[in-house]
């Protein structure tokens, strides 16, 4: 099969947006009509339907920012990959690292909620990273090759389409909204020992599978970036939120 890999940005609200805000994926679509990378906005629950109407028939994808792992019952709060996917959502980011600090959720816990939301044909976008007392231990890599191997749910083995339900984002905590990036060597280090992981874990599907990196993407450093061999997309926080923020960064992505 090839090793094309897909590109992929995608833009990560969190906890912000309102409906006077979609006017501002009506001016992403508006500036990337026919991207030549894939671009998906996982907004706030609040905001899945209305968005999911206003970018039908358009190349922008909707997403949610977490699942339960269970189809449905007594989990008051929560939302299930079902009812995310019936609302609009077409991708969904796992285990991102404020999942994981701000409610305790494991590896564990998050590949069950990948198996949900494969069940679901939804994208998961599985986020793994190491803190900044990790990294200067020298733990880096134990501790994000742990977690991709825990975390990347068996529903994955044998998938033919693969690259189409997964992408891993590498998201060093510490330089989550802190303005602080990795250099480009530690990028790179970290995106091949995860390329190499997920083909001797899944096989040569995993191949094409897109690698985002999700640590303080902006318009000034997106290019470079991209540059580097097998970081093939973003995660994007803060600069998702304007649409002319987020379309520089896509338009970097198309032209690297």
């Amino acid at each position: 099969m090839s090793d094309q890999k897909r590109k992929l940005a995608v833009g990560n609200w969190k906890m912000n947006g309102l409906l006077d805000d979609l006017e501002q994926v009506t001016a992403l679509i508006a500036a990337h009509p026919q991207p030549q990378s894939e671009m998906a906005l996982c907004l706030p629950a609040t905001l899945i339907a209305a968005a999911s109407t206003l970018a039908a028939g358009s190349m922008l994808w909707i997403g949610a920012q977490d699942c339960h792992a269970a189809v449905s019952g007594a989990h008051t709060g929560d939302l299930s990959a079902a009812m995310l996917h019936d609302a609009g959502a077409r991708y969904v980011i796992l285990g991102h690292s404020e999942r994981r600090g701000d409610h305790g959720e494991t590896d564990a816990m998050v590949a069950a909620k990948g198996t949900a939301a494969l069940a679901e044909n939804m994208t998961a976008i599985i986020c793994i990273g190491e803190t900044l007392g990790e990294r200067e231990a020298g733990r880096t890599l134990d501790v994000v090759l742990g977690q991709l191997d825990a975390s990347v749910p068996e529903a994955c083995q044998g998938l033919w389409n693969l690259s189409e339900r997964l992408a891993i984002a590498y998201e060093p905590v510490w330089a989550i909204g802190t303005g602080r990036t990795p250099t480009l060597d530690q990028i790179a280090e970290v995106h091949d020992a995860l390329r190499g992981r997920l083909v001797a874990r899944l096989g040569p599907t995993a191949g094409p599978v897109p690698l985002l990196y999700g640590g303080s993407v902006k318009p000034a450093n997106a290019a470079e970036i991209f540059a580097l061999g097998n970081v093939n997309g973003a995660l994007v926080g803060g600069a998702s939120l304007k649409a002319a923020d987020f379309a520089q960064i896509v338009e970097a992505l198309n032209a690297a």
